[in-house]
């Protein structure tokens, strides 16, 4: 089934629930609105009762349903997430942490990341006890993307004279650009050092007529925002394991999504995700060829207008509006005079997000848009270009230390050379500009003030 379509699948979580939904038993169990409708999907919305399976110890529906995800992907095992990629992410760290014993005297265990992690990375290497280090890459004009190459991660691994437990790395990132994952992977391989992909923003890339999935090019783990680009509910994501790391992770893979995540699952998120399988099994390929010419048409129409428009993945539309005069932000707000919402725009980029359930209305609204932009009929001088993540900060306390030591919130623009305690992002794109333990830098205040971030959460200087 890997790689092909089906013309059905089937969905036992959904099947089970709406059974259950149209039984009229008088239920005794939570939730507490009892199945009566207020918003009218409390039906559909139960616990953990018998027959329903219970997630992350599944061996009935909801295992069911997660190899149904595992054939259509690929993958060795698929798990389930109700709590996001967030979860799934500190899962794979949890996994990497596994069987790491670490002597008093032996030097701390460590990932090599490229900058742009999310902040659920540093969250998870605060209670795991991790450390974060940095290849060198590539200058990057926004700290969504840092370009990573398989050279930068080979040179990298070289030096070290301990290896990492696993290299990480974001691709596709929040501006769609995307890492060389299969030359990556390699590199990883003949260190036999594992590599670890957030595919958030890229479940769909399996069912490409190119796969370019992180299973598919020889990532040993992955997660995958199935919200972000499926029909799914918000918080819906998978955790995927490669078919030869099946036997390192998967016995430890449930533990680790439990550690971190409720023990009320949202049975609606459960019900997407069982559903999108079908919906991936049934034409949906065919549906993605469309919708890429669809993209690529806009991003076509809207260059020959002489807007910047990025080389990004498939899916995603991101513009470079400073290099027509304006801030991404200014055109985010023009953009919501025509009836059109961005999913990210700061300082420089605006970034549209399309799937297969945009409607020809969507693309004639932004269309009409394209004619009267201001990008166009005002055309400016271009914006200053800023460089992030040149820069190599000194790092003061373990991560773990910082984001446990006592804390003082001060203004960002006296936080200077003061150590990061809990690290402040903006998201849209959550990726921190200070990382806990490091030293505050006069590029990461002016980072600060750029992204509207005006208080800090710094370590005391008494603790030090």
């Amino acid at each position: 089934m890997a790689g092909r379509e089906q013309n059905s699948m089937d969905t036992p979580i959904v099947e089970f629930v709406r059974k259950y939904a149209d039984s009229d038993i008088s239920r005794f169990h939570m939730p507490g609105h009892k199945g009566h409708v207020f918003f009218g999907w409390e039906p559909y919305d139960i616990t953990e009762i018998a027959g329903a399976d219970v997630l992350y110890h599944g061996d009935g529906i909801i295992a069911q349903s997660e190899k149904n995800a595992a054939k259509l992907f690929g993958s060795g095992a698929t798990h389930y997430s109700t709590c996001g990629s967030t979860n799934a992410v500190k899962a794979m760290l949890f996994l990497l942490r596994t069987g790491c014993s670490q002597k008093s005297d032996a030097p701390r265990p460590y990932i090599l990341a490229a900058r742009n992690i999310h902040r659920s990375v540093v969250d998870a290497c605060a209670l795991l006890d991790l450390d974060i280090e940095f290849p060198d890459t590539a200058k990057s004009s926004s700290i969504c993307t840092s370009a990573v190459t398989a050279e930068h991660i080979k040179k990298a691994l070289q030096e070290k004279k301990q290896l990492p437990l696993g290299v990480y790395i974001t691709s596709p990132d929040y501006l769609g650009q995307m890492a060389d994952i299969a030359a990556i992977a390699k590199v990883c391989r003949s260190f036999s050092v594992p590599l670890l992909v957030d595919n958030a923003h890229g479940a769909y890339l399996h069912f490409l007529e190119r796969k370019q999935h992180p299973m598919d090019l020889g990532a040993a783990m992955c997660c995958d925002s199935a919200h972000k680009t499926l029909p799914a509910l918000t918080g819906a994501a998978y955790l995927h394991i490669h078919r030869d790391y099946v036997k390192t992770y998967e016995p430890y893979a449930a533990q680790a999504l439990a550690l971190f995540s409720t023990t009320s699952p949202s049975y609606l998120i459960l019900q997407s995700l069982d559903w999108c399988n079908r919906y991936m099994a049934s034409g949906y390929t065919e549906r993605l060829k469309q919708l890429e010419r669809a993209v690529k048409r806009q991003k076509e129409g809207l260059r020959g207008r002489g807007i910047a428009v990025l080389d990004s993945e498939p899916l995603k539309l991101v513009m470079d509006t400073a290099k027509n005069g304006y801030t991404g932000l200014e055109i985010a707000e023009e953009l919501r005079a025509f009836r059109l919402e961005c999913e990210y725009a700061d300082g420089r980029y605006v970034v549209l997000m399309a799937t297969a359930e945009n409607r020809e209305r969507d693309w004639k609204r932004l269309q009409d848009w394209a004619k009267h932009t201001r990008l166009i009929k005002k055309k400016g001088e271009p914006l200053p270009e800023k460089l992030f993540f040149s820069y190599r900060p000194k790092r003061r306390l373990s991560i773990r230390e910082a984001v446990f030591a006592p804390a003082e919130v001060v203004p960002a623009a006296k936080s200077l050379h003061r150590i990061c305690a809990e690290q402040t992002v903006a998201c849209p794109p959550a990726i921190p500009i200070a990382i806990s333990g490091e030293e505050i830098t006069e590029k990461m205040v002016e980072a600060f003030r750029q992204f509207g971030i005006t208080k800090i959460c710094v370590v005391k200087n008494e603790v030090l």
